[in-house]
């Protein structure tokens, strides 16, 4: 979740709100990287062209820019708090979780942040 959420972050950051050319994240492999990029376009975050080819390790893709649902998990993980206290959450209650099941958490917590119920 970290990787995708970094991910989230420098595709946001992108000042023409397309993805860089260059989409590397520190302390991640290429490979992980095109994974997570594929994982990403699937789960709607992302839109992105599959890039597999016989030689990759793994499904593969290249990012082109956020969804709208990209966008709210942008927002909802934007704040390093908000984030580990969620992340601390999942730890605490078993360890993993499930993209909308970490989404729905983190918004509960922006929710209550705000004073909303």
């Amino acid at each position: 979740m970290e990787l995708i959420r970094k991910l989230v972050m420098a595709l946001e950051d992108a000042p023409t709100g397309y993805a860089p050319d260059d989409l590397n994240i520190e302390g991640y492999a290429p490979d992980q990287v095109g994974y997570h990029a594929h994982l990403m376009i699937d789960a709607g975050l992302a839109t992105g062209n599959d890039v597999t080819h016989m030689g990759s390790t793994s499904p593969e893709a290249m990012l082109t820019s956020l969804t709208w649902a990209g966008h709210e998990f942008a927002e909802a993980a934007r704040d390093e708090t908000r984030w580990k206290k969620a992340m601390g959450i999942v730890e605490e209650k078993g360890g993993s979780v499930t993209l909308s099941v970490l989404t729905q958490l983190l918004t509960a917590l922006m929710r209550n942040a705000l004073g909303l119920p």
